[in-house]
């Protein structure tokens, strides 16, 4: 590599590493515990624990279930039902004061799918809400994602940068060599250390950090090309007042993609996934890898017939599937402690280069000084005082 090509890959790594530092050390220091969601919650009493019953108890009607949830909060419509990735039992009703209120106002209620009990309603707030509020937009909205996804794009172009500048750099020096010769040397073979044996894990979570802020412009895609073609038929029709059954319509859903199960439901008139007219009932698979993968079923909210199901488009299907990449939850606990203590590697590597720079412009900046005119003692200034 010429020393040209080298001085403008420096600039390219050093000036995105920059830009993008700050904001990779809150998204790194805010994921750590979101890693651990689920054991922090269920050390702090949030996670709701369903009562022990016979095995093989059936699950109560899910109007009954849904129904019970939304007496917590009078007045307060449906808009969502999620059925519990790790519990079966559970079930989660999510609530909101109109089918145009947003999302800020909406309620979660945990039930025994099997009793119809509710087992918690979380406030909103708390310590977990608001690292995921900062690790996903700032609490910024949309502008937000989008800006921590160009975050996401820099720290990609920095470490693409770093591998290409790592290469000339090792000439010189065995593989994991640390100096000693002075502090800077020292930090900076720990962070090019650190740096390349973290790449594919810095790689892999920086991109897919990357896909997930743009969920809701490829939501918002999905609503306005593939689900405007399905409710076609139903254009011009008026909304529907109240909706039938949400028990006959999951039993349609059911049927309707056998050796699927149901992952999450949306009411005729909630917010980005529906229309006026429809449930539409998100299938997964059984599989680790299916179980990832969703098939909308749009279902009359009257009739509670089928009137169209297809494949998402490639775009949400890779939306899907970053998001446990992105936060390792995948694996069990082996692989959230692997994600963990990359993740805390990536915050020393983002913290020493962040070092490395101040450090480099405190050398320069003393360098210019001891080279000005005005620092060198003119010929007077050396002479005795009489």
């Amino acid at each position: 590599m010429t020393p040209r090509a080298v001085k403008i890959w420096s600039r390219v790594h050093t000036w995105t590493s920059l830009i993008s530092t700050v904001f990779l050390l809150m998204l790194c220091i805010t994921g750590l515990p979101l890693i651990f969601h689920h054991e922090i919650e269920h050390l702090t009493g949030e996670t709701a624990e369903p009562a022990a019953l016979p095995a093989g108890t059936p699950m109560a009607d899910l109007d009954r279930v849904v129904a019970a949830g939304v007496a917590r909060y009078p007045g307060y419509v449906p808009h969502y039902v999620v059925w519990d990735r790790d519990d079966a039992a559970l079930v989660h009703v999510v609530v909101s004061p109109t089918y145009t209120s947003p999302v800020e106002e909406n309620r979660l209620v945990t039930l025994d799918g099997r009793t119809a009990q509710v087992l918690g309603q979380p406030a909103p707030g708390g310590f977990m809400h608001v690292m995921l509020q900062l690790h996903v937009d700032m609490f910024a909205g949309l502008p937000g994602k989008l800006f921590l996804g160009a975050m996401g794009l820099l720290f990609a172009a920095a470490i693409v940068s770093g591998v290409v500048l790592y290469a000339p750099f090792m000439r010189r020096l065995d593989f994991g060599t640390v100096r000693a010769t002075s502090s800077r040397a020292r930090w900076l073979d720990v962070h090019n250390l650190l740096g390349v044996v973290t790449i594919v894990w810095a790689l892999v979570v920086g991109l897919t950090g990357t896909i997930n802020t743009l969920a809701e412009l490829m939501i918002g895609l999905w609503q306005k090309t593939e689900l405007a073609e399905m409710v076609r038929p139903y254009a011009g029709k008026p909304p529907l007042d109240q909706h039938g059954s949400v028990q006959a319509a999951v039993d349609a859903a059911r049927a309707a993609t056998p050796g699927k199960t149901t992952f999450f439901m949306a009411f005729p008139k909630a917010p980005y996934y529906t229309d006026q007219h429809h449930f539409v009932v998100f299938m997964r698979g059984e599989a680790p890898l299916t179980s990832r993968l969703m098939t909308p079923v749009l279902v009359d909210g009257e009739t509670a017939t089928v009137t169209a199901t297809r494949e998402l488009p490639w775009y949400l299907t890779a939306l899907l599937v970053s998001q446990p990449l992105h936060f390792g939850d995948y694996g069990g606990m082996p692989l959230k402690i692997l994600w963990a203590v990359l993740d805390l590697i990536t915050i020393v590597v983002l913290s020493t280069g962040l070092w490395l720079w101040v450090a480099r412009r405190r050398s320069r900046v003393g360098a210019r000084r001891i080279a000005s005119p005005d620092a060198i003692p003119s010929a007077s200034s050396t002479q005795p005082a009489e």
